[in-house]
C-alpha cells in the first residue's frame, strides 16, 4: 500500500505546500500579466521589473504590489452594461405597448 509511510501530517503538510505553490503562480502570472499590458511602462522598466519578480519571489511581488498597486485595473463589475443595456429595452417595449 502506498499510504502505509505516509503520516496524516505529511500528507496535511504536502497538501498546504502545494496550495501555496498554486498560490504563488496564480500570483506570479497575475503580476505577469499585468506587467506587459502596462502601457506606461517602458520595456527596460518592465523587463526589471520581471527580473525582480522571478530572482526575489515574494519580496518582489510585495514592492510590486506596494508601487504599482493602484494602476493594476479593477475587474469590471459583472453584468452592468449588459443589466442596463436590458432595463432601457425593457423599457422601449413597455413604452411601445401602450
Amino acid at each position: 500500500m502506498i499510504g502505509v509511510n505516509y503520516p496524516l501530517a505529511d500528507l496535511a503538510v504536502s497538501m498546504l505546500l502545494l496550495a501555496l505553490i498554486v498560490f504563488w503562480l496564480m500570483l506570479s502570472f497575475q503580476l505577469m500579466a499585468n506587467l506587459v499590458n502596462s502601457p506606461d511602462l517602458s520595456g527596460g522598466a518592465k523587463a526589471l521589473w520581471v527580473l525582480l519578480i522571478l530572482i526575489l519571489p515574494l519580496i518582489g511581488a510585495l514592492i510590486y504590489l506596494v508601487a504599482r498597486g493602484g494602476s493594476i485595473p479593477r475587474p469590471p463589475r459583472a453584468g452592468s452594461d449588459q443589466q442596463r443595456v436590458l432595463e432601457e429595452y425593457i423599457r422601449s417595449v413597455a413604452h411601445s405597448k401602450e
